[in-house]
């Protein structure tokens, strides 16, 4: 997340929660930052025979969006209302332009989530060349009212098992290391992480530090050690 986004979502969140829940949003975030700034890269082969679609509980559906008039008023407020509309807006635009899917889950009629995806390509850049085939998941949200069920796992199956079917050969995620809600959310998908990661910025240019062990020896046990290895050699 850039700069100017987090500044940007702190300001939303002090004019809708006032000055002492904005300090200690903003305190949890320095405490990330400082000790916690690594992010869990999860990887999931599409070419698995283990992916299998699942039945979705009655009233809920998944459907992907490819453009925003195709998307709709009504649901294009829904996703950019909740933090700086303007730059929720914007964003939403330009992954449209970059050819980005968004995925909608409902739950009788309502929104209750959504998620990205961009194949061939990082919607920002990666820690490390995305291929062809490859698809990265990105910026997925579930709304309160609609969490603590099987709806992520729901978008994510279905989202998986969809570009699968279209011929996709493997799909990247991650999510930061301090993030236990959405790494217990991982645990229920048919995602494995593949490695701790770090980026740092200096002069303009950013640089890639893998952490060796734990996630990566977890990966290379489910993924196959040719695999794991494929994506870490291509950082170097």
């Amino acid at each position: 997340m850039s700069f100017s986004i987090a500044v940007s979502r702190l300001s939303e969140y002090y004019r809708r929660h006032g000055v002492v829940a904005t300090l200690q949003r903003a305190g949890s975030g320095v405490k990330r930052t400082l000790f916690a700034g690594r992010m869990v890269v999860f990887y999931c082969d599409l070419t698995s025979r283990k992916l299998q679609p699942m039945h979705p509980p009655a009233g809920c559906c998944v459907r992907r969006v490819r453009s925003l008039s195709e998307l709709g008023s009504d649901r294009f407020q829904e996703i950019t209302s909740f933090w700086n509309p303007e730059l929720s807006r914007q964003n939403v635009r330009e992954r449209f332009e970059k050819h980005a899917s968004l995925w909608l889950v409902e739950s009788d009629g309502h929104l209750a989530g959504f998620g990205w995806t961009i194949e061939g390509a990082a919607i920002e850049p990666y820690y490390f060349p995305l291929g062809a085939k490859d698809v990265q998941l990105f910026d997925f949200y579930i709304f309160p009212k609609f969490r603590g069920g099987t709806l992520y796992w729901l978008l994510t199956n279905q989202i998986l098992c969809t570009l699968a079917a279209e011929g996709c050969s493997r799909a990247f995620a991650d999510t930061g290391e301090w993030n236990r809600a959405q790494l217990a959310a991982f645990q229920r998908t048919p995602f494995h992480a593949l490695g701790l990661v770090r980026t740092y910025k200096l002069f303009g240019r950013a640089f890639t530090s893998w952490s060796s062990g734990g996630p990566v020896a977890h990966a290379r046990q489910k993924t196959g050690s040719a695999k794991a290895a494929i994506v870490l050699s291509s950082n170097e």
